[in-house]
């Protein structure tokens, strides 16, 4: 009976120890010492940690650890590109797509010339399957009285002066969905999805299928089915530059259907073959063959006193393809984004009768527009060396303090709104739906991931317990995860998570 009673007179002091132990861990003075213990753990001997926090509501550095290094940012420096677009070109700009005659329909009804598809960059091209943008063209043409055309279908993919790849952009990734080749004119993504079906007699070849039908590579199937019990081994791969996909290995009779998502070849020219089909359907036929020109082609078609603009479809507004492209971290969006900034500041030259002797690449154009824009507004120019628009490339370099003072500047810009919207939130959506769900992070971190081999980088916003806004960039590079240590991205979120956690604001 004693022994209850002293449990139930000491049992408030307890909760009480308990309440001010939870309390000191979410106080500014705890807040350094929670990271600094984090970051000192054994786990991270032999990699480099970078953070910075600034209070939005004060200006004050909440915390500070290696801010002025330079890291690989991976996918965080979109954050970079996605601010530069929207500076460039406004949240409510729209891409077109436009299709040109290079001669007058006859009273025939016959188009003696060619026809000429001409891409600015819309990353978004057959994304909205709900509208045909190829059957709008189509139907426009018609509507213009052309029956027949005697020319060609050209995909003009030239607004774009570069490569169809980024700088730094490592050829292993070039068949991949995520490497997914750059273009002014693209479609679907830019990516080739691929059916492998096992064949129904065993010792023949496996059954292959693309989607869509015309972005179909030139095939080498070497792929055998194997009676079951048998593995299921498949291999494709398409050598950097090269058309033809080698499928080879082993599928069981057995085997479930397997997908893959692959880099399209030749973007522009799916977008023509689209097209042509989209054509036959209102009754509209093309003598000529389909064709893709590409920098360094110039067309020359288009220069001729006849051209006639058919019509245009549009993108949707720049606010929603920056809203993927950083949502999912779509590298295709924001390298096409980069691009158009550089393709822009060419045209603008060129308009105003600027000489420009050397040549200089959308991408290099693109680049030097960013480095304008961000001295203009203040971000530390030591601290950003970014050679392409996703942070695909490993040669990016940038400072937490550089990516905190962009976030910084935006974070309290009322245009910017499209941006803050754009990232992904912590539980809830994009690149973070499973990260840092049911934690005190949910709904208060709004941050751009960034992962690749040995690199790991998370920035953005957080809203604390005592609702005082923050800016921060976490960034850990050449971190090789131990055997049973958890997710890599779980150690920056666990920062996170004590950014809104904290429940004492900072002062000016």
């Amino acid at each position: 009976m004693l022994v209850l009673c002293l449990l139930l007179v000491s049992s408030p002091a307890l909760a009480q120890d308990k309440a001010a132990t939870v309390d000191d861990q979410s106080t500014l003075a705890a807040l350094a010492q929670r990271i600094d213990a984090h970051l000192a753990e054994p786990a991270f001997a032999d990699a480099a940690w970078g953070v910075q926090v600034v209070s939005l509501d004060t200006g004050k550095t909440l915390y500070s650890h290696n801010a002025d290094r330079l890291f690989v940012p991976a996918s965080t420096a979109k954050l970079y590109t996605a601010a530069l677009a929207l500076e460039t070109f406004g949240p409510d700009y729209r891409i077109p797509t436009s299709l040109f005659a290079t001669e007058k329909a006859g009273r025939d009804g016959e188009l003696r010339g060619d026809l000429v598809l001409v891409g600015y960059g819309d990353p978004t091209l057959g994304v909205d399957k709900r509208v045909s943008w190829a059957d709008t063209l189509a139907i426009a043409l018609r509507k213009a009285g052309v029956r027949s055309v005697r020319g060609s279908l050209i995909a003009d993919a030239t607004w774009f002066a570069a490569p169809l790849y980024g700088s730094g952009w490592e050829a292993a990734d070039l068949q991949s969905w995520f490497g997914a080749p750059v273009a002014a004119l693209s479609v679907d993504e830019n990516v080739v999805r691929v059916e492998v079906r096992a064949a129904p007699q065993p010792g023949t070849r496996a059954r292959i299928r693309f989607e869509p039908a015309e972005s179909a590579p030139d095939l080498d199937n070497q792929l055998i089915t194997l009676r079951e019990p048998a593995r299921t081994d498949i291999s494709l791969y398409r050598a950097p530059g090269t058309s033809t996909l080698h499928a080879f290995g082993t599928i069981a009779s057995n085997a479930e259907v397997q997908f893959y998502r692959l880099a399209a070849h030749d973007p522009a020219l799916i977008a023509a073959e689209q097209l042509r089909a989209a054509l036959g359907r209102q009754g509209v036929s093309v003598q000529g063959k389909s064709r893709s020109m590409y920098w360094p082609e110039r067309n020359e078609a288009l220069s001729g006193d006849k051209v006639q603009r058919i019509a245009d479809v549009w993108s949707p507004p720049l606010a929603d393809i920056v809203n993927r492209g950083l949502k999912v971290s779509q590298n295709l969006y924001l390298q096409n984004m980069l691009l158009m900034v550089g393709a822009k500041a060419a045209a603008d030259q060129l308009a105003a009768g600027e000489d420009s002797a050397p040549f200089r690449s959308s991408e290099s154009r693109g680049i030097q527009a960013l480095r304008s824009y961000l001295r203009k507004i203040g971000v530390p120019m030591d601290g950003v060396l970014i050679e392409d628009g996703p942070g695909l490339s490993r040669r990016d370099l940038t400072s937490p303090a550089a990516l905190t003072s962009l976030l910084a500047h935006l974070g309290d810009t009322p245009g910017a709104k499209a941006f803050r919207l754009a990232l992904p939130e912590a539980g809830v959506d994009g690149s973070l739906t499973g990260r840092m769900r049911n934690s005190a992070a949910q709904g208060r971190i709004h941050a751009k991931t960034g992962s690749m081999a040995f690199t790991y980088a998370l920035a953005g916003y957080a809203l604390t317990a005592a609702d005082e806004r923050l800016a921060f960039a976490i960034m850990l590079n050449n971190y090789r995860r131990p055997v049973d240590a958890g997710r890599p991205t779980a150690e920056l979120d666990a920062i996170a998570i004590m950014l809104a956690e904290l429940s004492e604001r900072s002062q000016p």
